[in-house]
């Protein structure tokens, strides 16, 4: 018999997902185990594995469509079994079977009764057009059975001559990403306030550490000094650790902070759960091992709910100072920018230090800016008189 592949539920508030990605076409031999489609929820990107070994009989979902979890998106089957479902009735009719982008997500879709081979499509397909303000009845498909495929949406794009260079459509990341950032903007009263700070005594403590006989191979960041103190004013100054929910101030019992994590394809906010708890080196290796699963796209959705604050780390690509927006429903975001040397007066005279800018976006309805400039002046204390005892 063959094997449903179904559209995981990766966390209980998970309702639906959205197949971004088919790593395998019918026909394909796939392994147990084996990356068999990417989704995209509205928590994380991941990787589904096959749950079987065999052949790709079926794909039932095209790229892009979004559907409920538990729906069968395809089917793998065994040497000499025999699948049933739209693929196999249409190649034994003699119509090959409809390519991912051709493939309806659901049997009930309207356009699919209508008369005519015109306007039959999948719903990724059918959101091409009306992005391009195109009628899909006024085009003939060229796919299996007369459907409209991206192709001849894409032909019509570039035959009306509408947009000039090339036209690709937003992913799910990103839309969702673009959806929370105009809601952030729209939402939080954004105000935003920049410390100079003197990393002179951490890139010393770093590099003794590194030339210890203990401290070989390790890597400690600046990031992570400054997630350490960042996480150790936040106790001290716990507004800016909490939430607005209506009109209540929500405080939080625990400090999770949220690391931006740049990725090829978007960006994501895992996030260290109980961040007071730890000590450097376990904050080092939380935040590297949250950075590389979400490169892998082997995130799970509670690595990346619960956050309170957030740090994102622009100064590793060579930004000098930015001005974040808040990651909702926090109150505030960190901006660190790059770390690096630069001419400083120091007791009158002018001297080479290592330092970087770090800026505070936070929300003005519930955070003033004094009581903003009072936690930058604690991370900034804790930076720069940071205890050599914590990394001994």
């Amino acid at each position: 018999m063959p094997t449903n592949v179904l559209m995981p539920q990766l966390g209980e508030s998970i309702t639906e997902g959205t197949v971004i990605r088919w790593n395998k076409k019918v026909g394909d031999t796939v392994a147990r185990d084996e990356p068999l489609f990417e989704i995209s929820t509205d928590k994380v990107d991941a990787e589904i594995p096959s749950p079987s070994a065999g052949i790709v009989a079926e794909i039932r979902v095209g790229e892009g469509d979004t559907v409920p979890v538990d729906t069968v998106v395809a089917l793998i089957e065994q040497p000499g079994d025999k699948a049933a479902g739209p693929a196999t009735e249409a190649a034994s009719a003699g119509t090959p079977p409809a390519s991912p982008d051709e493939v309806a997500a659901v049997s009930d879709d309207p356009v699919r009764h209508r008369d005519g081979p015109r306007g039959q499509s999948s719903p990724v397909v059918r959101r091409l057009a009306r992005e391009h303000r195109i009628d899909i009845e006024t085009i003939r498909g060229t796919g299996a059975g007369g459907r409209v495929t991206k192709a001849d949406v894409m032909k019509r794009v570039a035959e009306r001559g509408s947009r000039e260079g090339r036209v690709e459509p937003m992913s799910v990341m990103r839309q969702q990403i673009a959806e929370r950032m105009v809601n952030s903007r729209r939402t939080a009263a954004h105000v935003h306030t920049v410390f100079d700070v003197d990393f002179s005594h951490v890139a010393a403590l770093r590099a003794k550490r590194e030339a210890s006989p203990e401290g070989k191979g390790e890597k400690l960041t600046y990031l992570v000094f400054v997630a350490h103190a960042v996480t150790r004013a936040l106790a001290e100054v716990p507004i800016v650790n909490a939430r607005l929910d209506d009109d209540d101030i929500v405080y939080s019992d625990d400090v999770n902070v949220g690391v931006a994590v740049a990725l090829d394809w978007g960006l994501i906010v895992p996030v260290v759960q109980r961040a007071q708890s730890k000590t450097l080196f376990e904050l080092s290796e939380a935040i590297a091992d949250l950075s590389e699963r979400a490169r892998a796209k082997r995130l799970q959705p509670a690595d990346v709910g619960g956050g309170t604050f957030t740090i994102t780390n622009p100064g590793v690509f060579g930004s000098v100072i930015g001005t974040p927006i808040i990651n909702q429903p926090q109150l505030a975001v960190l901006c660190v920018g790059a770390v690096e040397k630069r001419p400083a007066v120091s007791q009158d005279a002018v001297v080479v230090q290592t330092r970087a800018f770090l800026t505070l976006g936070f929300d003005h309805r519930v955070i003033d800016g004094a009581v903003a400039d009072r936690f930058m002046g604690i991370i900034k204390q804790n930076l720069e008189q940071f205890d050599e005892a914590l990394i001994s």
